[in-house]
């Protein structure tokens, strides 16, 4: 368990230099559960209409990378969407074959990582934050429902989108 948490751990840091760097052009505003923002201008500074403001098509693909927190849904994974549902996933990496081999229907679009990001707030959580692409959709979402607990914090980057990728296909 151990070199799994390591793993992710390094895929982690490499998303974060990547999206710090600006790879794949995701540099972006920053929104967290409180309101606030940081980073290149925003449309808007409230939680919610920020991420409201970028429509998800109804096909896509991106890149997962999932990690922290005890939970089957860490690893590495390239999603493609197709009208509006998960429509194939690949992972990328050891821990990303074998969530996929369990549990595929546990990958996320990222309207359902949106949905994720906006129960916690509901629910206050202690850490619901997400960070945006110039063009609204999430690069970044940090979720950690209780301060104290321990393993149940979850991190997402998304890297690699790319909308309709294949024109009426």
């Amino acid at each position: 368990m151990a070199s799994v948490r390591l793993l992710s751990s390094v895929v982690l840091v490499a998303g974060l230099v990547c999206t710090a760097v600006g790879c794949d052009g995701d540099s972006g505003a920053s929104v967290s559960g409180e309101g606030s923002s940081v980073g290149s201008p925003a449309p808007s500074s409230s939680f919610s209409s920020f991420a409201e403001s970028w429509e998800e098509p109804a096909s896509y693909v991106y890149t997962l990378t999932s990690s922290e927190g005890e939970r089957s849904l860490i690893g590495t994974f390239r999603v493609t969407v197709r009208d509006g549902r998960v429509a194939k996933v690949v992972g990328l990496d050891e821990s990303g074959r074998g969530a996929v081999e369990r549990a595929p229907e546990e990958v996320p679009t990222i309207g359902g990582l949106l949905d994720q990001l906006a129960r916690a707030h509901d629910e206050r959580a202690d850490t619901a934050e997400a960070e945006y692409a110039p063009d609204g959709h999430p690069v970044r979402i940090t979720l950690d429902p209780e301060e104290n607990a321990i393993d149940d914090e979850q991190s997402y980057v998304i890297s690699g989108y790319e909308p309709d990728p294949v024109p009426g296909g």
